[in-house]
């Protein structure tokens, strides 16, 4: 039986617009080609490039200086990956999920991440739980829905958790957004076999129907949320290869939930970081092993001027 994991798209079709460096050794197995794309290089979207690299450094500092407590209810598959994330950032990460503490550790937490990739009926039991604490607690919540579309489990699980414990960040595929959106059934396991912009008609009716801010990731990060939309394209196709970078990102999304009164800009901010991220790692990475290990370093040694440098993010 397969493990609900990460939820990249594994499709040679899978781009990011990043593109690697020449001259890698030469067992490097090559990349599919990715497409940058440019953005408009008006007086506004500099500003607004500016603004967003301020936010999201300021964010980061914050995190570093803070170490938010940030309790996970995760999957056995990504639980060391996102504590691990979680912890190169900045971030103080706790997995809790017995029902005996789950109210207790998500009062002293700063965010809560519920991620049900590996659902069962007790841990079902305490993210409900866990979830309710968040709420009268004033702590905002990401809700990562793995899997959504591939068994009426986990979709209908994913929209009873939407409808009642009201999670600020819904974070996952495209074709995990549709399916709690549309009603439809086109995952394939945990993969996705949409592209996020099939889902941006279904992430705006998301947001509007819970009043969340939605995060469609894949080879363009979509956020949104009350009728704007942000696009983040930073990333690199080696993410796809890992385990629990999808998860990591919930995960990420949650320290910067913590830190960052704006759900939406938690969100883009922390889609940003992945992305940037997973691009300097993989520019020393020849393959998905010595990857992961980068990433993690780049998250730890991220400074302000990658973030300037890097940013692709178009905002609405």
């Amino acid at each position: 039986m397969q493990a609900f994991m990460g939820k990249t798209p594994k499709s040679p079709l899978f781009d990011r617009a990043s593109g690697g460096r020449p001259g890698g050794p030469p067992y490097r197995r090559r990349e599919a080609a990715c497409t940058r794309v440019a953005l408009p290089a008006t007086i506004g979207n500099v500003e607004n490039h500016s603004h967003r690299a301020e936010g999201i450094w300021a964010d980061i500092q914050r995190i570093r200086a803070e170490a938010p407590v940030v309790h996970n209810i995760t999957n056995y598959v990504v639980m060391n990956t996102t504590a691990n994330a979680l912890l190169a950032i900045g971030a103080s990460p706790v997995m809790a999920h017995a029902q005996e503490e789950v109210e207790e550790m998500t009062a002293i937490a700063r965010s809560l991440v519920i991620n049900i990739g590996t659902l069962s009926t007790p841990w079902i039991a305490a993210m409900f739980k866990a979830g309710d604490a968040a709420r009268r607690n004033a702590r905002p919540m990401v809700l990562d829905p793995v899997g959504a579309g591939a068994t009426t489990f986990r979709t209908d699980t994913a929209r009873k958790m939407l409808a009642e414990i009201s999670p600020a960040i819904v974070r996952g595929n495209a074709s995990e957004i549709r399916a709690l959106a549309c009603d439809e059934r086109s995952t394939r396991g945990v993969d996705s076999a949409h592209a996020p912009e099939d889902a941006a008609k279904a992430a705006d009716a998301l947001s509007a129907r819970y009043g969340c801010v939605v995060a469609t990731s894949g080879a363009v990060d979509l956020i949104s949320s009350g009728g704007m939309t942000s696009r983040v394209f930073n990333g690199h196709p080696m993410m796809s290869k890992v385990t629990g970078m999808g998860c990591a990102a919930s995960a990420l999304a949650g320290a910067f939930a913590a830190v960052n009164r704006s759900a939406f800009d938690a969100a883009v901010n922390a889609m940003a970081v992945m992305g940037i991220a997973g691009e300097l790692a993989a520019e020393h990475a020849p393959g998905p092993g010595t990857f992961l290990v980068r990433f993690l370093d780049a998250l730890y040694l991220l400074n302000e001027s990658d973030i300037r440098e890097r940013l692709k993010v178009q905002e609405s």
